[in-house]
């Protein structure tokens, strides 16, 4: 469950801050690069009751000091994303961490091969509506300079957001940006646009300009939403696709980067109800629904938005279940959250959090053990962090990676 809108879920991870993590494309030196790259290994070794530690650690000293940085084996970069997710400080989901299957893609370096691993992804993510947190990892970023490839999407599924020239906006008012900028790529949208027209991605490496591709609809799960009470909720033609799958977070391990490393987990209901679907800055369909409830909307003491929005969670819990798609409720997920706490503090580690993100955004008033304890703020490495826009507000291209990269063989030149 990953809410990069708000809140995250049970199998994913947002945004994590709170403590210092280095720019993409920052240079390191080689002394940090080690320390990190030291105290991941020793959590390595020792979680995993692995001999070998030292030699290691001698290993990659070695491979740092001629290249500047080192390479991860399939074993380590697996347990180090595993433990970035436990380690996601605004993931209520965490329980689920141990269960993260990570995909090795790292030879996988051109805009093709990428584009059909996403595909991929999104199948073996959604496993028939049965939904498993899945992550993909790609090439490391050349230390100094920063990612081999980008995907310019922050998801893998999203809905356009179509300008009108009266200044309205059709379908996702929060993907108008990345609509603006598939356009000044050459994209052309559907000849009669619509409110859920599925986004293409848009992918670069460090050797190919962005491209754009178009996201297999085959592989992309909608469902159409419907209340079990209010046969009227119907003809509002709401919907929201079943995989939430992250793609502009950089997984960091042990002093290296992974700017394209595409990550989910399944939906929390509110993520879709309240903030998808219910933020005036999104779908905005508090007022639609308040006015098929008959609510009195003249006046804010009526609670009228409280009262739309729930019926909203509950239109969106009930069509998913009834779908056979994997989705959880606020309450159920506190209290696996609870559960993980309880096990990370027995194993005598710290529980890294965001009080503001693990508190759901539908009755948590209600739910008291989270609501009411705090956690450590610090936000430890291995770690997901927010990777560089590749657009700016309006749409256009910042540097792109080929001229990134171009750039900086100038300089080694």
């Amino acid at each position: 469950m990953v809410d990069v809108d708000r809140r995250v879920g049970g199998a994913g991870c947002p945004v994590a801050h709170g403590a210092w993590a280095p720019p993409a494309g920052e240079a390191l030196a080689e002394a940090d690069v080690l320390a990190e790259a030291e105290e991941f290994l020793r959590l390595f070794h020792a979680e995993r009751r692995l001999p070998g530690v030292a030699a290691r650690v001698g290993q990659v000293r070695d491979e740092i000091a001629v290249t500047g940085t080192y390479r991860h084996t399939r074993e380590e970069l697996t347990y180090g994303a595993k433990v970035a997710w436990r380690q996601s400080a605004r993931c209520v989901g965490r329980v689920r961490w141990a269960g993260l299957r990570v995909r090795d893609r790292r030879d996988v370096t051109s805009v093709v091969g990428i584009a059909r691993e996403l595909g991929q992804h999104l199948a073996v993510a959604e496993n028939g509506g049965r939904i498993q947190s899945v992550m993909t990892v790609f090439a490391p970023d050349r230390p100094g300079v920063g990612p081999r490839a980008r995907i310019w999407n922050d998801q893998l599924v999203r809905y356009c957001g179509h300008r009108g020239v009266d200044g309205s906006v059709l379908g996702d008012p929060g993907q108008v940006p990345m609509t603006d900028a598939a356009l000044r790529l050459g994209w052309r949208p559907p000849p009669v646009p619509g409110r859920f027209d599925v986004l293409p991605w848009v992918l670069e490496t460090a050797y190919e300009d962005p491209a754009l591709v178009e996201v297999p609809r085959d592989l992309v799960r909608e469902v159409a939403l419907a209340h079990p009470a209010y046969p009227w909720f119907e003809d509002l033609r709401l919907r929201w696709h079943a995989l939430p799958v992250i793609s502009n977070m950089r997984l960091r391990v042990g002093g290296v980067d992974y700017s394209c490393a595409p990550f989910n987990g399944h939906y929390l209901g509110d993520e879709i109800g309240t903030r998808n679907l219910g933020d005036g800055g999104r779908y905005d369909q508090l007022l639609p629904v308040a006015r098929g409830l008959g609510l009195d909307t003249s006046r804010e003491d009526t609670l009228w938005r409280e009262h739309a929005v729930l019926v909203i969670n509950q239109a969106v819990l009930w069509s998913f279940r009834q779908a056979g798609v994997r989705v959880s409720d606020p309450h159920t997920e506190s209290e696996l959250f609870m559960k993980f706490c309880a096990q990370e503090e027995r194993a005598g580690r710290a529980v890294h959090g965001d009080w503001s993100w693990l508190n759901g955004s539908v009755g948590w008033a209600a739910l008291h053990a989270v609501h009411h304890r705090y956690y450590d703020t610090r936000v430890p490495n291995p770690n997901l962090w927010p990777a560089q826009r590749a657009y700016g507000p309006d749409g256009a291209a910042q540097l792109t990676l080929r001229q990134r990269h171009a750039a900086a063989r100038g300089r080694e030149d």
